[in-house]
């Protein structure tokens, strides 16, 4: 019999560009010893292993940094995702920075070739760069455009290196038969408002839907989880990627690598991962970019395990809420 649930440590912070999101998933446990609740100790954690010692190295990929590594974490990721999708109902992923989500879409792909990935990505950036449109270089703000496959080629602005190119063809490749993990149809920003424009034009072309702050607060979080709903109505699988910048810094924290003004209320995003967490199709959810370095008596991670505990995980165990993903 499966495991109603399994949770991934990823403390990986390869593809951020301010160092400490390594520590977010710690400063979720840590929040709850320090409440001395002992939510943890009934769940089955398993730590994956990082390549952080690359950070003290040289960058040879500067428009892409430290994409070998970060290849490397995805081979990790991309394994154990797909193993615990086949051990437990539910996989939740405690990730550094968000550069991860590429690699646990693909674990989900391989657990289910067959099936279409419904991605609601929860963030205030949309993370669609390549190595050819990045103002950074930080890959964290690529995975959605790697798990996409695309260059962007139309609004390139940098020349990136042999090797960056091969390492990114490969990370574009992961899926069926070397093409995309998913299609743009097969997304749905909440959240988003910090985008340069590169993404805004692509966005706008691939006609991926956007639901802003502002649509959020008119509709409310049960009649956008609908919406969602009824957008990825051919899905058979939903993962949930939740960036814990999506959140507004001034009512949550600014203990995030990249904090942007006006975004969900705390609450808000509680009433929609709980509205997520009641539909049978939901298979994967990961939370990224909680750095307690930049933070105050870790108030970020004691938020994301609040919502974690009360409006995921709680929700997932009482069964009479469970709803069809229709």
């Amino acid at each position: 019999m499966k495991k109603p649930i399994e949770i991934l440590i990823n403390p990986s912070e390869l593809g951020a560009g301010t160092r400490g999101s390594s520590l977010g998933p710690y400063a979720i446990l840590n929040a709850a010893r320090r409440q001395k609740n002992t939510f943890f100790a009934d769940l089955d954690l398993i730590t994956m292993p990082d390549k952080n010692a690359l950070l003290d190295k040289a960058v040879y990929s500067p428009f892409a940094r430290r994409i070998d590594g970060v290849c490397e974490i995805y081979k990790g990721i991309i394994k154990q995702v797909q193993n615990s999708l086949s051990s437990s109902s539910t996989v939740f992923v405690l990730s550094g920075d968000h550069s991860s989500a590429t690699a646990t879409i693909a674990g989900i792909r391989n657990k289910y070739p067959e099936k279409k990935i419904g991605v609601v990505w929860v963030d205030a950036h949309a993370d669609i760069h390549s190595p050819y449109t990045t103002p950074s270089g930080n890959i964290h703000g690529m995975s959605l455009g790697a798990a996409l496959s695309i260059d962007n080629l139309k609004n390139k602005r940098n020349t990136p290196k042999i090797n960056t190119v091969r390492k990114w063809n490969w990370m574009k490749s992961m899926g069926p038969d070397n093409n995309s993990l998913i299609h743009p149809s097969e997304v749905v920003y909440i959240g988003l408002r910090d985008v340069e424009l590169e993404e805004r034009k692509l966005i706008k072309s691939l006609d991926i839907k956007v639901i802003d702050v502002d649509e959020f607060r008119e509709k409310g979080a049960v009649q956008i989880s609908q919406d969602v709903h009824a957008h990825l109505n051919q899905m058979d699988v939903l993962y949930v990627s939740f960036d814990v910048d999506s959140m507004d810094p001034d009512d949550s924290s600014y203990g995030t690598g990249t904090p942007f003004k006006d975004g969900l209320f705390v609450q808000e995003a509680k009433d929609l991962l709980e509205e997520f967490s009641k539909s049978e199709k939901l298979k994967c959810l990961e939370i990224v970019e909680i750095n307690p370095c930049l933070d105050t008596k870790n108030k970020m991670g004691e938020i994301a395990f609040d919502i974690l505990e009360n409006s995921i995980i709680n929700v997932l165990h009482r069964e009479s809420q469970q709803v069809p993903f229709n």
